[in-house]
């Protein structure tokens, strides 16, 4: 069911997205008299699943759900229908029009996507506001991701400073140090200020072991939930328990258990509560996947998140500004991709659709569709042949020079184009599958 739901919110961001970016070519072409003959969701080789024509375009939804398109007369597109070309130009052909219609024609998708990401995060900060946990809320201290500790943190440190900067979140933290190339970390250890050097290839193993959350706040294990079925039920461990060890190795937080379930898949533990004073001793079966059937309380019993609200007229600038920045990481991270270790972790559509709630969540669906809303502006502009930034390339040149492309480089820059995206579309999508089937996912 997870599946599915998750599924659904993924083709539904999608659907919205395709169908704004090709409404943002669709529109500029018929405001320039340019016939539209097809206007498609998703892709539709041999035959659609539904077709109607209204007068010179053909609206449609296709079988494969990997994009859709516009196929406007007289241009050289995915379709590589070149027979209309080999024809004297027509006034309503897109090779008719002058250059810088047909520019704005060409960045009208990219512009809607950017536009609608930052609709999209103006609306969230209105409707919902902003949660988030203060880096003085994180009382108990970081858990820090198996790398970080080959750097040098510790269970238990507070972070003070990223650099010279005092972080709000660790979020903000993690961005720092993967984003920004931060190298030096002040943390407060045992009541003592420590600076931490970070190696310069940092990233490129955080990467590697597809570590997603760099520090995660301790949160003391007190039990919540005890599922019927599993073995720390048979155990006799109960709600309200505070768990103190696991086979006499300190496991007060609920980080450290974790761990030491992991170390123990398939293996027998013995897990040491305090019960109203008393310390009471639990052997357990562990299970393959280093579960028991233990729950924590919410972190909200520990911590106060911070939330801000923002006034209609005050969540257009911070939407604005919250739509730039994440603009702005997303191009700066896209530079870990061109190593070994970063193109590992290039995605596909499960890559995608595993960032959506497993339950249907609006806040985080319209948060995802404003992301990938602007990753789908930045990636389409891009200098690529077959993609909205190559036809640019082109423009510009015929702007620029005043003489029109050769129209065989056209179509032969097309085809290396698309070429390009299918190997790329096969590679994400494949990492996708190795990782499954690999239990990495």
């Amino acid at each position: 069911m997870e599946f599915l739901i998750k599924a659904a919110q993924l083709i539904l961001s999608l659907s919205i997205l395709v169908v704004l970016h090709e409404l943002g070519h669709f529109l500029p072409a018929r405001w320039f008299k340019t016939r539209v003959e097809k206007f498609y969701l998703f892709f539709d080789p041999w035959f659609s699943l539904w077709k109607k024509k209204v007068g010179d375009t053909e609206y449609g939804i296709g079988w494969i759900p990997l994009g859709g398109y516009v196929k406007i007369s007289g241009m050289v597109d995915e379709s590589m229908d070149t027979d209309q070309l080999k024809k004297p130009p027509q006034p309503w052909e897109f090779r008719s029009k002058p250059a810088w219609q047909r520019l704005i024609i060409m960045v009208g998708g990219v512009t809607v996507n950017l536009i609608l990401g930052m609709v999209l995060y103006i609306m969230i900060l209105f409707v919902w506001g902003r949660d988030y946990l203060p880096l003085e809320e994180v009382r108990f201290g970081v858990h820090p991701s198996e790398t970080m500790l080959e750097e040098g943190f510790r269970e238990g440190d507070h972070i003070l400073a990223v650099g010279e900067r005092t972080p709000r979140t660790l979020e903000e933290v993690g961005k720092a140090i993967l984003i920004d190339r931060e190298r030096v970390i002040t943390v407060e250890r045992a009541g003592e200020r420590v600076r931490v050097q970070l190696t310069q290839d940092v990233e490129q193993r955080i990467m590697e072991r597809n570590e997603r959350t760099l520090f995660k706040p301790r949160l003391p294990f007190v039990v919540d939930t005890v599922m019927p079925d599993g073995a720390a039920a048979a155990s006799g461990i109960a709600k309200g328990d505070v768990v103190l060890a696991v086979d006499r190795v300190d496991a007060r937080y609920f980080g450290d258990f974790r761990k030491a379930m992991q170390e123990r898949k398939g293996k027998d533990a013995v897990v040491l509560v305090k019960r109203n004073d008393e310390e009471l001793s639990f052997t357990m079966k562990v299970n393959e996947d280093g579960l028991v059937g233990l729950g924590n309380m919410a972190p909200s019993t520990w911590f106060t998140m911070a939330h801000e609200d923002f006034g209609f007229l005050a969540s257009i600038p911070a939407g604005i500004r919250f739509g730039t920045e994440t603009l702005g990481n997303y191009v700066s991270g896209m530079k870990l991709i061109f190593s070994r270790s970063g193109a590992k972790q290039v995605g596909g559509f499960g890559t995608l659709g595993s960032l959506f709630s497993p339950t249907w969540d609006w806040q985080v669906f319209w948060g995802m569709t404003a992301f990938l809303s602007i990753v789908l502006a930045f990636m389409n502009i891009l200098p690529i042949p077959a993609l909205d930034g190559g036809h640019v390339v082109f423009l510009l040149y015929e702007i620029v020079t005043g003489r029109t492309p050769n129209q065989r480089v056209l179509e032969v820059a097309q085809m290396i184009g698309i070429f390009l995206l299918l190997g790329l579309l096969l590679y994400a999508n494949g990492n996708d599958l190795f990782k499954l089937l690999t239990g990495k996912f």
